[in-house]
């Protein structure tokens, strides 16, 4: 994640804007390496959340935090030296990723002292160090002694010093000449440009060379310096074309050539809190929904075996007409078959050339027996065409029902979508119950809705079961039903309500289908609509099947219209 120096600097600028000034009002420690410091200012409480493992940060935050029922020692002593401490400056050396909070408190005795608060975002070496008036250091999060390194010690009333500096340059002490000819010294690329400028991330350096190569060097290094000076940045989230969030940054990103979407902010603070709650909600319902997305795995790859082999079966039995053949030729030529004979050669009477065909006996029966046994193997052959006909058709619905599944797992957002879909597997026999269980009812979850640019509702089925309720029991026979054609999706629906439906509505609606379908990674996704008087559903088919007639096909690119 591109939390790099200069997106800290952004965040140093927003806080001080907000902070200098304000008063502590309360010290959180939820976990050993998390801080939550409540600032009383003008506007309101404000909450700094400092995070120092599992994507190190700190940012003002508006997300609740659950708290410790007994506070652990560390966050009982920044209480005790920090509480109602008044804020009186936010200092960064170099873009380097380390922040210094200036504190004013009151000692024991009731006089004034001086405390300083290091935030260092280091990756795995991420710190939080409580210092004195004189620099020494009062108490850290993780104490590092001399076993640990000898060249830099963080102990109590040691001298605090900061890490080690990196041999880069900082883009708002040195001029945009200066940068450019190292970058161009040490080859010109991404890879130099990240190796020069101080507190830029890799995709930084990847887009100030990107846009290089429209305009020179020197102006994108000069647009950069101007940036951090004025600290004008622009927060900016980066999603995936599935939807999950990529990263976030402090500036406009064009590397990637409108591939992936953007989604611009207020602040960094809410940036940061989005990212971050977005990709640990998606993280949690992975989890979450291992168990299913094994089961439906292991079911599509036994389905595809079984399909495989039984199509193999059936080829044999397209064999099934010789046999019959074979035993109306043996039972015309009795009379020439001696009995014990291994074969026999006739004229096949079938054949418009009248040619000849020898047949393999078996010498321990009669030749009358032996015409009875090609009669049994074509009768075998033919039942067995027809239960394989069935078990595969039967199988192949199986299949492309857990596909159907297995797609609106992957669209799953939250944990009442996930039991909604764990629901309907147990009631087709997919997950068994466990005996003692008491069925949990949960409240029907709602369609989701959008709505198109000219006022038409647009309805779309979470999963399988509320496709069928949206298509065949809440939609009026003259509302318009969409589906992707051939892919796997939700059912949409656009509520004519009483109005004829606009074309902007059907290449909305349609759009939206395809985004909500396995085809939303294509460029060109082919949908398909008609009436719903037009959709029935076969009887006995599984959930999410049905059939459709008189319909129309567009061909969209997957999206959510704005």
């Amino acid at each position: 994640m591109a939390f790099d120096g200069i997106m800290m600097t952004m965040v140093r600028r927003e806080m001080s804007d907000v902070l200098i000034g304000s008063r502590v009002n309360q010290i959180y420690q939820p976990a050993r390496d998390e801080l939550v410091f409540a600032f009383r200012t003008q506007q309101g409480t404000k909450k700094v959340l400092i995070r120092l493992s599992d994507s190190p940060r700190i940012h003002i935050s508006s997300c609740s935090i659950e708290n410790p029922p007994v506070p652990p020692m560390l966050c009982m002593l920044l209480r005790k030296r920090l509480g109602g401490a008044k804020l009186s400056d936010i200092t960064q050396p170099k873009n380097e990723r380390v922040l210094c909070l200036h504190f004013e408190a009151l000692n024991e005795i009731g006089d004034r002292e001086k405390l300083k608060l290091y935030i260092e975002i280091m990756g795995r070496y991420s710190n939080a160090v409580l210092t004195d008036g004189e620099d020494r250091v009062i108490d850290t999060v993780r104490r590092i002694d001399f076993s640990v390194s000898e060249e830099r010690v963080l102990l109590p009333k040691m001298p605090y010093e900061l890490p080690r500096m990196q041999d880069k340059l900082c883009i708002e002490e040195n001029e945009p000449e200066t940068i450019c000819e190292r970058i161009e010294a040490l080859g010109g690329d991404d890879r130099a440009a990240l190796n020069t400028i101080q507190g830029i991330s890799p995709m930084i350096a990847r887009e100030i060379c990107y846009r290089a190569e429209r305009d020179s060097m020197l102006e994108q290094i000069s647009a950069l310096k101007k940036l951090v000076e004025e600290g004008k940045g622009e927060p900016t989230l980066i999603y995936r074309a599935d939807g999950s969030p990529m990263d976030f940054v402090f500036m406009d990103i064009r590397q990637y050539e409108g591939a992936l979407t953007v989604r611009r902010f207020e602040t960094f603070g809410e940036l940061l809190d989005t990212f971050f709650s977005d990709r640990d909600r998606l993280a949690r319902m992975k989890a979450k929904s291992a168990d299913i997305g094994k089961l439906l795995n292991n079911g599509i790859d036994r389905l595809s075996r079984k399909i495989n082999l039984q199509r193999a079966d059936l080829k044999k039995c397209a064999d099934r007409e010789q046999l019959r053949i074979k035993g109306d030729l043996l039972q015309a030529n009795l009379y020439r078959i001696e009995r014990g004979a291994t074969s026999v050669t006739v004229e096949n009477f079938y054949d418009e050339n009248n040619a000849t065909v020898t047949i393999k006996l078996d010498p321990t029966v009669s030749p009358a027996m032996n015409a009875q046994r090609c009669y049994k193997e074509y009768n075998k052959a033919k039942t067995r065409e027809i239960m394989l006909t069935e078990q595969i058709q039967k199988a192949t619905e199986e299949l492309a029902y857990l596909e159907s599944v297995q797609e609106m797992l992957s669209r799953c957002e939250s944990e009442a979508e996930l039991s909604a879909i764990r629901e309907e597997l147990r009631e087709q026999g997919f997950i068994k119950t466990q005996k003692g269980t008491a069925k949990r009812k949960d409240k029907p979850l709602p369609p989701i809705e959008y709505e198109s640019s000219d006022g038409f509702r647009i309805l779309v089925g979470r999963n399988n079961k509320q496709n069928d309720q949206l298509t065949l029991r809440t939609a009026n026979k003259n509302d318009l039903w969409l589906h992707t054609k051939e892919i796997h999706g939700s059912h949409v629906i656009i509520v004519a309500d009483g109005k004829e439906i606009s074309d902007t509505a059907i290449m909305e609606a349609a759009r939206i289908a395809a985004m909500h379908s396995k085809g939303k990674d294509s460029a060109q996704v082919p949908v398909d609509y008609t009436r719903v008087k037009n959709v029935s559903k076969p009887n006995g088919a599984l959930p999410g099947k049905v059939i459709y007639v008189n319909y129309n096909t567009v061909y969209v690119t997957p999206g959510i219209p704005s």
